[in-house]
């Protein structure tokens, strides 16, 4: 297991770059593919339902494979593993886990817990599909950034990718039609700098009112 170097907040966000050549002889653990998607999972979401499901690819052969499937980028094949983030459409089917979860942990009382349920289950089931498609997408992308994050702060290089088939990627990994791909992201040890970019400035970009 690699000693990550203990990085501040600052430091993370400003050496995040998206990274496209990696070291195909470097590997990082399953346990620290884990250890990276626990900080990711504290990522916020709508309700608090966690509309969201991982696929984690580090075997080679299939790899190659997922690099077809992904337009030929090269990351896919390189990189030690890709992480297809996937959007839960049918979102409201995790209430009961989620606060019952909340529940038991003492976040809250029983009367709130069954409210919650409630209200949810109302709620999300009875919005057309679009609009939880519309969630499940905004709120996988919240959990992505921190992912990557999760990964930068551990001494890791990633790069998100939405160029890929969708369909042939669901037909691949059998994916149930309640999901979603979202993103795949890269994740591995960097063998060249990414390319710099810049930033529209903050002052054509803010008002304060």
């Amino acid at each position: 297991m690699t000693t990550a170097t203990v990085k501040t907040f600052n430091d993370v966000i400003r050496e995040r770059h998206s990274v496209r050549k990696y070291d195909p002889a470097f590997k990082i653990s399953r346990d620290e593919i884990e250890d990276i998607l626990n900080d990711a999972i504290l990522a916020p979401s709508s309700s608090n339902l966690q509309p969201w499901r991982f696929i984690v690819i580090d075997d080679q052969d299939t790899k190659k494979e997922l690099r077809l499937i992904a337009n030929n980028q090269e990351q896919v094949e390189t990189s030690s593993a890709v992480i297809a983030v996937l959007g839960d459409k049918e979102m409201y089917k995790n209430v009961e886990k989620v606060y019952k979860s909340n529940y038991e942990d003492g976040h809250m009382d029983e009367a709130t817990m069954k409210l919650m349920i409630e209200n949810s289950n109302r709620l999300y089931s009875n919005l057309p599909e679009d609009i939880r498609k519309i969630i499940a997408a905004f709120d996988t992308g919240l959990i992505s950034m921190q992912l990557m994050l999760a990964a930068k702060a551990k001494g890791y290089d990633t790069v998100p990718m939405g160029g890929f088939n969708k369909q042939q990627f669901i037909e691949k990994f059998q994916v149930s039609d309640r999901y979603m791909p979202m993103l795949l992201i890269a994740l591995g040890k960097a063998t060249a700098p990414a390319h710099k970019t810049t930033r529209i400035p903050l002052k054509d970009i803010i008002e304060f009112i």
